[in-house]
C-alpha cells in the first residue's frame, strides 16, 4: 500500500512540475505579444535610394525613396524596390521567429525551418542567414557627456545684488562648478 501511495505522489508531483512549466511558458505570453506588437525591421537598397519598414508578419509600414532612385526609370526601381521588400519582410519574420523561441523554446526547430525556407527563397544560404540574426543592432547613441544646452541657452547667472544671509548661500550654489 505505501509503494502505491509513494507512486500515486511521484505521478502527482511530475504533474504539477509539468503544469509549473506551463504556467512559467503562458507568464511571458504577455510579454512575447507586446515585444511581436512593436516588432520594427528595416532595409534599405545598396545604394541607399529604398527604404522599407515593417512590422509585424512582414506588414509593410513605410516605404521611401530617394530622388536619385526615383530618377533611375521604372525598371531600376521596381527592382530595388523588389529586393528591399524582401529583405525586410524576411528580416521581420527572422526577428519574430527569434522572439517565440525566446518566450516559449524550439522543439519545433522554427528558427532552422525559417532560415532554411529563406535561404532557399532568397537564394542565400542558411549560415549567412544566421549570421544576421546575431548581429546586434546599432546601440542607441551616448549622449551622457554631452551638453544638452547650447551656451547660448544657458539660464542667465543669479543676480548679484546683496541680500540676506540665505541669499547669499543660494547665490553660492549656483556659482560652483560641479
Amino acid at each position: 500500500m505505501a509503494a502505491e501511495f509513494d507512486q500515486l505522489l511521484a505521478e502527482f508531483e511530475r504533474f504539477q512540475s509539468g503544469i509549473r512549466d506551463v504556467d512559467d511558458r503562458f507568464a511571458g505570453l504577455g510579454a512575447m505579444q507586446r515585444q511581436l506588437t512593436e516588432l520594427r525591421a528595416s532595409a534599405s537598397s545598396p545604394d541607399g535610394g529604398v527604404t522599407v519598414l515593417t512590422g509585424p508578419g512582414g506588414a509593410v509600414l513605410d516605404v521611401r525613396f530617394t530622388d536619385a532612385a526615383l530618377a533611375k526609370g521604372p525598371q531600376a526601381l521596381s527592382a530595388a524596390l523588389m529586393t528591399t521588400l524582401r529583405e525586410a519582410v524576411g528580416e521581420a519574420a527572422r526577428r519574430q521567429v527569434v522572439l517565440v523561441q525566446e518566450h516559449l523554446g524550439d522543439e519545433l526547430g522554427l528558427v532552422d525551418q525559417v532560415l532554411e525556407t529563406q535561404a532557399e527563397a532568397f537564394g542565400t544560404t542558411v549560415e549567412e542567414l544566421r549570421s544576421k540574426l546575431t548581429q546586434d543592432e546599432p546601440a542607441p547613441e551616448d549622449f551622457s557627456e554631452q551638453r544638452i544646452l547650447r551656451q547660448a541657452d544657458a539660464p542667465p547667472p543669479p543676480p548679484t545684488t546683496s541680500g540676506s544671509a540665505g541669499d547669499t548661500f543660494l547665490r553660492s550654489l549656483f556659482d560652483e562648478e560641479d
